[in-house]
């Protein structure tokens, strides 16, 4: 067991003033930025440097890199994104990549190699010795969305038969964050239980452990996901638990502040989906692989695009002779748009905590419905009026009314199905969701309003 380092005293620069300290450093040139930051480096953290540095553009950003010292480069580079840390390290020369690689432990690598090209990651073995290679190939066994490939390695361990006075001692000596249990272990590492420090500073000090072990102990196996695992966690009213493996052989621990890190990037993560990009995506990404990222987002929403144009096209007849349609178009479809959004969003965030199941679609679907029944008739009598006023139309206030409703009540619907089934075809709700949805309230709304209009006008 090794202590957790000591991190220096530093002083943490709150997140709204991040904004100020950029805005200096961008404004700042040459020899007066460089000023500027050596000002930055010795008053903050290593978390803030690594924001600082992501805000900064990819040339001012490797010359600032230039001034972090040797020894705070790992530390500063565990806490950026992948891309910017992928991209700081592509313009370090050899020999001082591997001095950095020399300092990673197999856990740091763990987390780099997800981003990390391959022949970095193995550049990096290769600085390691032959036991942080073991860890590294033990943690890899387990997927990047398993909680057994980021468990945390320091916690207290002992035997059920040591006595509470050695517990004791063994408290004082070692300093963990989040630590409030001690693990006990047989010979073979097989978790045997779990005792708190609350318990073992009040108990007699000759009694052993295993008099004190819970009753209601509980662990995560090492194979669960990493959302389920904070999950997990964060309703337990403990600040750590511990991963076992399927031998029930203690791996290491989560903690309350990994747990509750992991929730915050799951649903940045679902936010970056949405625009097709994820969270490692770098601020000042290199123009032509940023452009390429993106582009097969943009040509699957111009193939959607496409789509809805074409069924506008079905009826160009009725477009040319009534041109009150064209202008009342949008309205339809941002309508049907925005209900659908409602559902949808509302869907993810439930599915992301794990509250649909197959037992309550049905009723979060008939809920929805109603929901959209109620707003679809209050803006399909409100719009009516209005565009029945504006065009001196009782024909196309009709229409129009109609096209709302239908396409509110059909957007709801797809708000709840939608996330449903590609969830059932394992595909990312919150990647494809929108422009799917999007795709269906277009086409449904232009072709129930057009098609109602060439019913009544033609």
């Amino acid at each position: 067991m090794t202590q957790t380092p000591n991190t220096p005293d530093t002083e943490v620069i709150p997140l709204p003033e991040v904004g100020q300290v950029v805005q200096q450093l961008t404004e700042a040139e040459g020899q007066q930025q460089a000023e500027v930051f050596d000002e930055i480096l010795e008053a903050s953290e290593p978390g803030t440097i690594a924001l600082l540095l992501e805000a900064l553009p990819r040339d001012e950003r490797h010359e600032r890199w230039e001034q972090v010292a040797p020894e705070e480069q790992v530390a500063v580079l565990n806490l950026m994104r992948g891309d910017p840390r992928v991209d700081l390290l592509r313009q370090m020369p050899d020999e001082q990549i591997d001095e950095l690689f020399a300092q990673l432990s197999a856990e740091q690598l763990i987390d780099w190699s997800d981003s990390l090209p391959d022949a970095y990651t193995d550049r990096a073995l290769a600085q390691m010795g032959e036991r942080q290679r073991q860890r590294f190939e033990r943690f890899d066994l387990y997927e990047d969305d398993e909680i057994g490939r980021y468990v945390d390695h320091q916690m207290l361990v002992l035997r059920p038969d040591a006595s509470v006075k050695q517990a004791q001692r063994f408290i004082r000596r070692i300093e963990l964050d989040c630590n409030d249990t001690l693990f006990l272990t047989d010979d073979n590492d097989v978790l045997v239980g779990c005792v708190s420090h609350y318990d073992i500073q009040k108990a007699d000090p000759e009694t052993p452990l295993s008099a004190l072990m819970a009753d209601d102990a509980r662990s995560i196996r090492a194979d669960t996901s990493l959302f389920d695992a904070a999950e997990s966690m964060e309703h337990s009213d403990q600040l750590e638990l511990p991963v076992i493996d399927a031998d029930d052989r203690l791996l290491g621990r989560i903690t309350l502040r990994f747990a509750t890190a992991l929730v915050r990037e799951h649903y940045e993560a679902q936010l970056m989906a949405t625009a097709g990009m994820d969270e490692t995506h770098d601020l000042f990404a290199p123009i032509i692989k940023g452009a390429s990222q993106r582009a097969v987002w943009l040509g699957i929403n111009l193939l959607t695009a496409f789509l809805a144009s074409a069924t506008i096209g079905l009826f160009e007849n009725v477009l040319t002779q009534v041109v009150a349609l064209a202008v009342l178009m949008p309205i339809v479809a941002s309508m049907g748009g925005i209900a659908g959004s409602q559902s949808l969003t509302l869907m993810i965030r439930a599915m992301a905590t794990g509250q649909i199941s197959s037992g309550n679609v049905v009723a979060l679907l008939k809920n929805e419905l109603g929901i959209g029944s109620l707003n679809g008739v209050l803006w399909a009598i409100v719009i009516g009026l209005v565009a029945g006023w504006w065009f001196d139309s009782t024909g196309i206030g009709m229409v129009i009314a109609c096209a709302i409703l239908i396409n509110m009540l059909v957007a709801a619907a797809a708000g709840v199905l939608i996330p449903v089934i590609l969830d059932k075809f394992e595909q990312d709700a919150a990647l494809s969701g929108s422009v799917i949805l999007t795709t269906v309230t277009d086409v449904v709304g232009f072709l129930t309003f057009l098609g109602l209009a060439t019913l009544l006008f033609l």
